[in-house]
């Protein structure tokens, strides 16, 4: 056999065995195993682990924006005609929220931690000078935290509402106040606070939807590490030391499912549920897959929330939960949070009361719900579960009808009456971005391998196969076909001499001889 022969037969073997191998590994997915299992150990709430630094301190800059709605006829709706109002925003603030207190706990198994929020005013994002634009809605602090349960003590005695009404009176206290957007957000002096609270210490004077929130936290939060299951990364295990809620009437309304929202498990599918739990709600949600999108260049799933999350205990029985008394119970969209706002009649929806009743919005002319623009979605990079672009939108709504012995409500018509909705965004920055997608193409890289070695080993079959043709073709013998018109062969001795005569006629030779032109 040839050294040309050996070469042929040899990439033979080396295209058989990459073939073999190559198919074996892609079947057996040993490569992505390796891989995947390599993600699950390092995306960890560990000390040294690749997520665990940016976990105490998110890169990627939070936005949020607070868009309020004004009353345009206040006297009119004072007078029973459907409220109409027109929003004003975005007023938006860089959020700050890095973890603080971090320790782990329970042998390293969970690591717990609080999450104090700062709020910037970014001018350039807003609409306007918070200071000076005024808005006028509902008399909040009349309705709202302890007053209600005031109102609702009184309510049921004419004498002691009249007394009320005479002081609200006095004061000049209406259904509808106008303020400055810094003051609705931040807080002012309320008179009739200000009054209960000289004798009452334990009332605030003070009030805002968002006082006492710049620089504060939600409390302290107990997440699993992820380390003895990564299905459990970052998932809540205790908010506030206790490991469900007690304000609801059912036990599963009353679990803390998911995690806080900003971390999820690695290796996500399609076909999960996602839990995320809410100390503003106070209770947790489930989103769902819904699309395939792309963020800066990075695969991600998008998850939302569907209508079955708000939706009445008639279309999802699994809400009567949240019911805890008929009274409680609301049409689709909404949730009324009263167990814990102390008592105030806060009703929580998305923007617009999207996905909610049609009467709901019906109910105020001026709101429109639309998915781009009201819709609460994640996207989430499948791989890792890092989120790349999130925004989280959520509406505060005031239930307002009339009270006997107020005579400023006589002519109130029960509204679930839309306060302020916000915004809160994060889109994953350039540099992490940067990061992912080499972390992704290392993934990708080390998960095909197996594919890379099956098509080296297709193109070596086909350099064996064309060698093989090669060889076989040059192995044909000459034939008169094969020669040109001008090409003649004789049959000649191969030897002249005459004294070799005899032997001549043994051997003979094809010689071609050229015709002269």
């Amino acid at each position: 056999m040839t050294r040309r022969s050996c070469a042929i037969y040899g990439v033979g073997i080396v295209c058989a065995h990459l073939l073999i191998i190559g198919i074996g590994l892609v079947v057996a997915q040993v490569f992505q195993t390796l891989i995947h299992n390599r993600l699950k150990k390092e995306i960890t709430l560990t000390e040294g682990s690749r997520v665990f630094e940016t976990w105490k301190n998110p890169p990627p800059p939070v936005f949020m924006q607070f868009f309020f709605f004004n009353i345009s006829n206040p006297d009119e709706f004072l007078d029973g005609s459907k409220p109409v109002v027109s929003q004003v925003g975005p007023y938006t603030y860089r959020e700050y929220r890095p973890k603080e207190n971090v320790s782990f706990v329970e042998n390293g198994t969970k690591v717990s931690a609080y999450q104090p929020k700062t709020f910037v005013f970014l001018p350039d994002r807003s609409v306007g000078d918070p200071d000076m634009d005024m808005i006028t809605t509902i008399n909040i602090p009349l309705l709202f935290f302890p007053l209600i349960a005031v109102m609702n003590k009184v309510k049921d005695s004419f004498w002691r509402s009249s007394m009320l009404s005479i002081l609200m009176n006095s004061m000049k206290v209406g259904i509808i106040m106008t303020h400055s957007v810094n003051e609705l957000l931040w807080g002012f002096k309320d008179p009739l606070l200000s009054h209960i609270h000289l004798t009452n210490p334990d009332i605030d004077e003070y009030f805002g939807l968002m006082y006492k929130k710049n620089g504060s936290n939600d409390g302290e939060f107990v997440f699993h590490t992820g380390e003895a299951d990564y299905m459990d990364y970052g998932r809540i295990a205790t908010f506030r030391g206790e490991s469900k809620l007690s304000l609801w009437k059912s036990e599963q309304s009353n679990m803390i499912n998911g995690t806080d929202g900003s971390t999820f498990h690695p290796l996500l599918s399609k076909n999960e549920r996602l839990y995320i739990f809410s100390p503003d709600l106070c209770r947790s949600i489930f989103m769902e897959f819904e699309k395939d999108v792309e963020v800066k260049g990075l695969p991600a799933y998008r998850f939302t929330p569907p209508r079955d999350v708000l939706a009445s205990k008639d279309e999802n029985p699994d809400n009567e939960g949240f019911c805890v008394s008929p009274k409680e119970c609301l049409g689709t969209g909404l949730l009324k949070v009263s167990m814990c706002r102390k008592g105030a009649p806060v009703v929580a929806s998305f923007p617009h009361f999207y996905l909610g009743d049609k009467k709901y919005s019906n109910a105020i002319e001026g709101l429109n719900p639309v998915r781009e623009h009201h819709q609460t979605y994640l996207d989430l990079n499948p791989t890792t579960g890092v989120p790349v672009r999130a925004s989280k939108r959520a509406q505060v709504n005031i239930i307002i009808n009339r009270i006997p012995g107020f005579p400023k409500t006589k002519f109130l018509n029960e509204t679930i009456f839309p306060v302020m909705f916000i915004n809160e965004t994060v889109v994953i920055d350039d540099v992490s971005a940067a990061k992912l997608h080499k972390l992704l193409l290392m993934v990708t890289l080390v998960s095909n391998f197996p594919l890379i070695i099956v098509g080296l080993g297709a193109v070596l079959l086909l350099v064996f196969i064309g060698l093989i043709i090669r060889e076989r073709k040059e192995k044909v013998p000459l034939t008169c076909a094969s020669m040109t018109t001008k090409e003649k062969t004789s049959y000649s001795p191969v030897c002249n001499k005459e004294s070799d005569e005899k032997n001549c006629d043994t051997y003979v030779g094809m010689t071609p001889i050229i015709e002269k032109s």
